[in-house]
């Protein structure tokens, strides 16, 4: 995770230094400061509603307003909505599950069943807890050790399935969007985006809280970062200490995304390509993961994989702050269009659609998991 940049006129970010973030990265990041754009914390239904008209109209079009879910047709509604973390990372390869971070699930309210877990998959703290169905890093957890461990398995709701997997100790992390079309032997990056995780700096005087609301960024979006603080709000941290605001790297929880499209590379392209082609009938999404440093990752090298995304995710670099509205849509505008294509193309092929009923249901579950689960780190 990187370090927010110092911002001169925000004296409580602190400047990543190159022995903890790769130096080639770091040289990348905008100049100081990490702007809001205008459009950035829209509420979801003024950003998301002309997308949703462009879905209708592609359905309507097509015939079938769930087609997108044909995309990834072994993957329940294509990961649109409800799917199964682990089921995607199940299908995997043995050349595709090289690249992914270990992992095993277990059912909550069973701290030994999880313990047990982390010894199948000989993972060893600290480890990252996160419910097997969810979005945007809602309940995500760190754990750093097994009085925790039974904290975190306890706070979820009964028999909801959670998926245990190794921290990756690699200081970028980013997502890459890819797809391919059925019956091509080589898809495409689309999408390269890498998480910043905001990192105040205390002065031995102001509390997290006036860190946090001074802050040229933080301070517009204080809602993001404080229920997390709630018991360290009236800390005052010592001069020079670091404070991460948030642990998922999810923009809607707060993190900064990056546009890292510069970065795509016939060999990252290639290497991916591998992996993908590995996971049966897998054409379009997000991949989450954590690399070594930027100039490994453009090599296709030293990186592991979190997540595999599906139809649900987005091509995250239109977060950038520096992205205008026009690119963000445009952009969306693309992938959206090139789901429904692909889709298309997999029901010619004999690939059914999930159906608008099941893709409710699967949708309303979804909800209803994610507002019992608890805040994430």
């Amino acid at each position: 995770m990187l370090l927010q940049r110092l911002d001169p006129a925000a004296p409580s970010h602190d400047m990543a230094s190159e022995d903890f973030l790769s130096g080639d990265l770091l040289s990348r990041l905008p100049p100081a400061g990490a702007p809001i754009s205008f459009f950035e914390f829209w509420p979801g239904w003024l950003f998301y509603t002309p997308i949703v008209l462009y879905w209708i109209a592609m359905g309507l079009r097509h015939g079938d307003l769930s087609l997108p879910t044909a995309a990834n047709p072994r993957i329940e509604t294509g990961g649109l909505c409800g799917e199964s973390k682990s089921g995607i990372l199940d299908m995997a390869g043995p050349l595709a599950r090289r690249w992914i971070a270990p992992y095993a699930t277990f059912m909550s309210g069973n701290a030994e069943a999880a313990f047990a877990a982390m010894t199948e998959a000989g993972l060893s703290f600290p480890v990252v807890i996160k419910p097997d169905i969810g979005c945007n890093g809602t309940g995500v957890k760190k754990v750093d050790d097994a009085t925790s461990l039974r904290s975190v398995v306890e706070s979820f709701p009964s028999h909801t399935r959670l998926l245990v997997q190794e921290l990756i100790d690699m200081p970028v992390e980013g997502g890459i969007f890819w797809m391919r079309e059925p019956g091509q032997p080589r898809g495409r990056i689309s999408s390269i985006t890498y998480k910043e995780v905001p990192t105040l700096i205390g002065d031995g005087v102001a509390t997290i809280e006036d860190l946090v609301r001074r802050d040229r960024r933080t301070g517009r979006i204080p809602d993001l970062y404080l229920p997390r603080l709630k018991r360290r709000l009236h800390e005052s941290p010592a001069a020079g200490e670091r404070v991460p605001l948030v642990f998922a790297g999810n923009h809607c929880k707060g993190s900064i995304f990056h546009d890292g499209r510069r970065d795509v590379t016939d060999a990252l392209s290639r290497r991916l390509d591998d992996i993908l082609s590995d996971v049966p009938e897998f054409h379009f999404g997000r991949i989450d993961l954590k690399a070594r440093s930027v100039s490994a990752l453009r090599k296709g090298e030293d990186f592991r994989i979190i997540e595999i995304n599906g139809v649900g995710s987005e091509a995250t670099h239109i977060w950038d702050g520096h992205t205008t509205l026009y690119e963000a849509y445009r952009a969306q505008f693309e992938h959206y269009g090139a789901a429904f294509r692909i889709a298309a193309a997999n029901r010619a092929r004999g690939w059914k659609s999930a159906g608008a009923w099941s893709l409710l249901r699967a949708w309303r579950r979804q909800k209803r998991l994610m507002r019992a689960y608890p805040l994430n780190d």
